[in-house]
């Protein structure tokens, strides 16, 4: 796969990791081997993953090709918004100040914070009886 023109890039979001190709063509998007529209039904996480490739103006200029494992729609769709930016970076560095300032370079940091033991959840406590 290792060939001129193909930009490979990870992106991360929360418990999610796409792997993603970019490489120029049509604007095809394919993840795990199906079409976009047949892998995300919500069309709200359609538009989120698309958002590095609208900002840029290169929606018609790249094909892009994704797999992805984890997580769950709005998860995966932000891991490959991710990845679709950073390979955007590889492509044209230019790009980066764009990216750079509508903030889909940098990783979001926020994961589930974990269950702590001898309580409920994260911050849930027990409810407390005096009596």
């Amino acid at each position: 796969m290792e060939q001129e023109n193909v930009f490979y890039a990870t992106g991360k979001r929360k418990t999610v990791t796409a792997r993603t190709w970019l490489m120029p063509g049509s604007g095809k998007i394919t993840v795990n081997d199906r079409e976009l529209d047949d892998y995300f039904k919500v069309e709200s996480a359609k538009q989120l993953l698309k958002q590095p490739l609208a900002l840029t103006s290169t929606l018609e200029s790249f094909d892009v090709r994704v797999y992805v494992k984890g997580g769950g729609y709005f998860g995966q769709a932000g891991a490959i918004r991710h990845g679709i930016s950073r390979a955007l970076v590889q492509a044209n560095p230019d790009l980066r100040t764009p990216l750079k300032k509508a903030g889909f370079i940098r990783r979001d940091p926020r994961v589930k914070e974990r269950k702590k033991y001898g309580q409920k959840g994260a911050r849930a406590r027990f409810q407390f009886s005096k009596r």
